[in-house]
């Protein structure tokens, strides 16, 4: 997958592009993220990107001009285009599945009190958003959209089942891990999860997820709830003994 940011600040995603697995992808080009700076597309002299937005109002707004011009020559058009806003869709579960499909991505990340909305408009940007905050700028948002889009990219992860068994993509919050020792200040690790019994460790890790989520996320819950025809035998029970318990 190719995905080109344009940002006012390209050093701040060193930790996205040169560390950790994403690093790894993107220095083996499984993933391939190019950073591009805006301010070196703008025709002003003074390298301005941001002017007083018509009709008044606090801030300055991302000018149109470097914007075009950084996207005419990387040669976006035809691509899928995001700009990371407060006010767009949702980045939930199923729009990063969506993306993972891709390409190539564009993101755009503004600054100030947004851009200049004919970047939008000409150039067909959809919104996306991370959560109902404001932050100040599009860079912390687009890191973790490109985070979580670039682990269902095959042989990003080490193991092709790893995000499988992760919060969220089974449809279950994930069940508690434990490592080595096997005690640590009077703490144990749950005895089932040492016995060597395959079978009973999947139960209680599966126990364990349905309590989570049915506990601080509900809503999954009662999803999981009625999509629940592939489990087998002692899922299902598992599965309506916690649905019946408060």
């Amino acid at each position: 997958m190719n995905i080109d940011v344009l940002t006012l600040f390209p050093e701040m995603f060193a930790p996205v592009t040169t560390q950790s697995i994403l690093g790894r992808a993107n220095s083996n080009r499984i993933l391939n993220i190019n950073l591009w700076n805006i301010r070196d597309y703008t025709s002003d002299k003074h390298n301005k990107t941001d002017d007083t937005p018509f009709g008044g109002g606090a801030g300055m707004v991302m000018s149109a001009q470097p914007v075009f011009r950084c996207l005419n020559e990387i040669g976006a058009r035809g691509k899928r285009m995001l700009y990371m806003s407060p006010r767009g869709r949702m980045l939930d579960q199923e729009l990063i599945e969506e993306l993972s499909e891709e390409t190539d991505l564009v993101i755009l990340c503004g600054h100030y009190e947004g851009v200049d909305q004919r970047i939008l408009d000409f150039w067909g940007m959809e919104e996306v958003s991370v959560g109902d905050y404001v932050l100040t700028g599009g860079e912390l948002p687009a890191m973790i959209l490109i985070d979580a889009v670039a682990r269902l990219i095959p042989d990003v992860l080490g193991s092709s089942e790893s995000h499988r068994e992760e919060s969220i993509y089974s449809g279950l919050l994930e069940y508690p891990q434990y490592t080595k020792p096997r005690e640590f200040l009077g703490m144990s690790v749950p005895e089932v999860l040492v016995s060597g019994d395959h079978e009973r460790i999947h139960l209680w890790q599966f126990e364990a997820s349905l309590k989570l989520t049915k506990k601080r996320r509900p809503d999954l819950f009662e999803q999981f709830l009625k999509n629940s025809e592939t489990l087998t035998k002692k899922e299902k029970k598992i599965l309506n003994e916690v649905s019946k318990k408060g």
